[in-house]
Order: C-alpha cells, then structure tokens, then sequence
C-alpha cells in the first residue's frame, strides 16, 4: 500500500509517542531510519502513514529490485498509483501464496520476502505454515518474515510448533505487547516470524523491543524473543 490519510489520531498511539520519545542512544540508532521515512508523511496534513511496501521501497539500492502481489483490486491499484512509477518494483495481481509458489527461487542468492496476511481466513496460520516451509525448501538462502496477530495464543502455540517441524533450520520469534491482550479490545500484541534472521537482528531486537514495550505500551507491555530452531 501507499501512503494512506489518517481518518483518526491513531498515529498519536503509535508513531507519535516514537517520535516524541526520549530513548537510549543505542534505540534511538535501531528506529532512526523508520522514522526518518514515515515522519515526513505524518508532517503533511492530512497526516499520512505509509504502509510495508511504501516503507521498503525507500530501502533498496539502485541494483535491488521489489516484486509486490497483491489481490483485492482496490489495494493493488493503490499500488500501482504510488509504487507503478519505479523501475525496481513489479506489481502482480496476485495471491501471496501463490506468488510464493511461482517466483522462487529468485535469480538472486540473498533476498527478502515479507508475507504480511490479513489473517481473515480460520486456517491463515496453517496455510502461512505450510507455505513458509515449501518455499524454504525451495529457496534455503532467502530470509522470510511473516507479521501475525495474537488473539489466541492456542492458534499462535500450533503455528509455532508447525514451523519447527517443517525441516527450517534457523527461525526467530519476536512479539510485543502494549497492553493486556483481549477478545473485546483492539489489537494488542503481534509478532513476527523470521526465517534466517539477519545477523544481529537478535542482538539489536534485545535492545529495541523492552524500550519499544516502554514506549509503545499502556497498561501491561512486554515482549517476546525466542529462537524456535536454530544451528
């Protein structure tokens, strides 16, 4: 997605209370290239806040390219209004999972793939599962990271345990809370999965997620870092 026009002060909750923020030198070096990215955005008025795919694309070098699947019509042609213009991105109008299946491996030995689902569907994180482990199959080189949502923590436990068993052998798991999570509430957890992690991604996620849970949090914060399998 692009940049999206804030109908409410939700970005006060969140990247406001970053921006405002008086961290530690060493936190303030890890978030210092997001906020350089989205604060001229959230400066204009409307306020405006890019989405994953507007904040990857200020990321790349001039040789990197992006490939974007994206199914429901009207997210794809937002798309394509704000990302059809670089040579680097290929926009398809796609299913992710599908696209998983026909792109990999890519012409590129070390690359990145963001799997971001709406979690709409009741079997999302065992399709994300089994997904994740064929494409590694396919691609054991590329790092893969899925963003997911903690509102039932049986469903998150069951995913993770189909993860381990897939045969990946390097998988981190990151998750923060900003308050006590709850069926009547928004959102008040979610995590990531990180198949091959970056080196130092742990060292730096046990800098940034206490000071992000500080931050971000109200009412019962925390955070979650733990390696599922590992060499």
């Amino acid at each position: 997605m692009g940049p999206e026009a804030e109908k409410t002060a939700e970005w006060h909750d969140g990247i406001g209370k970053l921006m405002a923020a008086h961290a530690a030198a060493e936190v303030q070096q890890l978030i210092q290239p997001y906020i350089q990215i989205a604060a001229p955005l959230i400066a204009g008025e409307p306020p405006r806040y890019g989405g994953s795919p507007w904040i990857a694309k200020a990321l790349p070098r001039r040789q990197d390219r992006m490939v974007l699947c994206e199914l429901h019509p009207r997210a794809f042609l937002n798309l394509r209004a704000n990302l059809g213009f670089d040579a680097r991105v290929k926009l398809l109008e796609m299913d992710g999972y599908a696209g998983l299946k026909a792109l990999l491996p890519p012409v590129e030995r070390r690359g990145l793939v963001l799997i971001d689902p709406p979690f709409e569907a009741a079997d999302e994180f065992a399709t994300a599962a089994e997904a994740i482990g064929k494409a590694w199959h396919k691609w054991a080189s590329g790092i893969y990271m899925l963003w997911y949502p903690v509102k039932d923590a049986k469903a998150v436990a069951l995913f993770m345990g189909n993860l381990a068993q897939c045969g990946v052998k390097r998988i981190l798991r990151l998750e923060l809370q900003i308050d006590r999570p709850s069926a009547n509430r928004p959102l008040a957890r979610s995590g990531l999965v990180i198949v091959n992690p970056p080196f130092r991604l742990e060292e730096e996620a046990k800098i940034l997620l206490p000071s992000l849970a500080g931050i971000l949090g109200d009412g019962k914060p925390g955070f979650l870092i733990d390696r599922l399998t590992g060499e």
